[in-house]
């Protein structure tokens, strides 16, 4: 494919991903009484942080691979094996726990259930961007997308969260089949090597530890608000997030298609320039999109989230503000990649794990919505912090390095 045509289908692609993330919290907090959406939201949150933590060991370390066709074969035929095996075992390990758990975790054994299918259709995506596929990846998730509507629009009012994670999960076998189809011509004659994934020095493993540490500690702490606190603020804080999901995909597209295109203006004031005003623009999406949903009458929002709104609309200022601080925050994270890579993790580390902080210490003071702005405040820091590690970059290139090959000046005589 040409560049361009490649990139928009990747851009679609990974729109199409999202929307169906979005599409899959809305129709289920439509059909589900404000407990059941907790119920569900929790067990679909622990869904999240493994499909993080796969995709950053298996699929990160693949789409890195650059070498011969016959090698990126056996490579996406190897991730796929992988990830099949890696899921049959944790399935087992979550159908065994919802199994043994108290009443209401159903779910999590039917999660258990279905996790080969939804992980080895997104590793599918990873094998179709490596192969420089992307219309093909358009086409599985565009599937998955219809069928996924589709599955849960059928369900009754008041389905379980059991049976809405299952019609979720079976949702993915249409695209799946289609996928394997699709790979099974590029992917013929391909050689398995499981051995990679088990050495000590698997790239994947740097990227898991950082997905654990950034995104996967925060969505795991709001799942520590359900275990350890009140089930009904993880439903909230979900549905909230669920309502900002098309920001979601906006940043997710900076972060992935920004730096080859920053790279091209050829200097770091340039760059910085450019991602200011990205930055602007980002936040200025959020704010907006933040008041229209806070201006929305209730009953229009209880046709969107049913009886999950009124507690998510108590939400949407704190929410609306930290949607439009990660704008700037995206921004700076986006400069630092393209002039200092190293400089990022830092970053991602020491403030995700603030933010964790700050919204437990709101979650104790004011409930949901003292956490939600416990999330916004970690926003606010995390862009500050990113900002100002971008200027320190800036003055250290700007500072001219000593000349090695000069001569010291000469002590005058007394």
């Amino acid at each position: 494919m040409r560049g361009r045509t490649a990139a928009l289908a990747a851009v679609l692609d990974q729109g199409a991903a999202g929307l169906t993330n979005i599409l899959v919290l809305v129709l289920a907090a439509r059909l589900s009484t404000a407990s059941g959406f907790a119920r569900f939201s929790m067990v679909y949150l622990v869904f999240t942080v493994v499909l993080g933590l796969f995709m950053a060991y298996v699929g990160q370390a693949l789409v890195l691979v650059n070498a011969a066709a016959d090698r990126v074969a056996t490579a996406c035929r190897s991730a796929l094996a992988f990830t099949a095996v890696a899921a049959l075992a944790v399935g087992a390990v979550l159908a065994l726990v919802g199994g043994a758990a108290p009443a209401g975790w159903q779910a999590l054994a039917a999660l258990g259930a279905v996790l080969p299918v939804v992980l080895l259709q997104d590793a599918a995506r990873y094998c179709f961007s490596v192969l420089g596929r992307p219309h093909h990846a358009l086409a599985a998730d565009g599937l998955r997308l219809v069928s996924t509507v589709t599955a849960l629009a059928l369900q009754p009012e008041g389905a379980s969260p059991a049976r809405l994670v299952v019609a979720w999960g079976l949702a993915a076998v249409p695209s799946l089949l289609l996928a394997v189809l699709l790979l099974r011509r590029p992917l013929a004659g391909a050689g398995t090597e499981l051995r990679p994934y088990l050495v000590r020095g698997h790239l994947g493993r740097r990227f898991a530890v950082e997905f654990a540490v950034g995104n996967g500690s925060s969505q795991l702490a709001v799942l520590g608000l359900g275990a350890l606190g009140n089930p009904l603020a993880v439903g909230a804080l979900r549905g909230a997030s669920a309502l900002f999901g098309p920001l979601n995909v906006f940043f997710g597209a900076a972060q992935a298609f920004g730096p080859p295109l920053l790279n091209r203006l050829g200097g770091g004031g340039a760059v910085v320039r450019a991602t200011v005003l990205l930055g602007g623009a980002l936040a200025a999406v959020g704010a907006v999109w933040g008041a229209v949903w806070w201006l929305l009458p209730d009953g229009w929002g209880r046709q969107v989230l049913g009886d999950t709104w009124p507690a998510v609309a108590e939400l949407l200022p704190a929410t609306g503000t930290q949607y439009t601080l990660m704008g700037f925050g995206v921004s700076a994270l986006l400069t630092l990649r393209v002039l200092s890579p190293r400089e990022t993790l830092t970053v991602q580390v020491v403030f995700s794990l603030l933010s964790v902080g700050l919204m437990y210490a709101g979650f104790a003071w004011a409930g949901a919505v003292g956490a939600a702005w416990g999330l916004a405040a970690g926003s606010a820091m995390k862009a500050v912090a990113a900002w100002l590690r971008v200027l320190r970059v800036r003055r250290r290139e700007r500072t001219p390095a000593p000349d090695a090959g000069a001569s010291p000046e000469p002590t005058p005589s007394p």
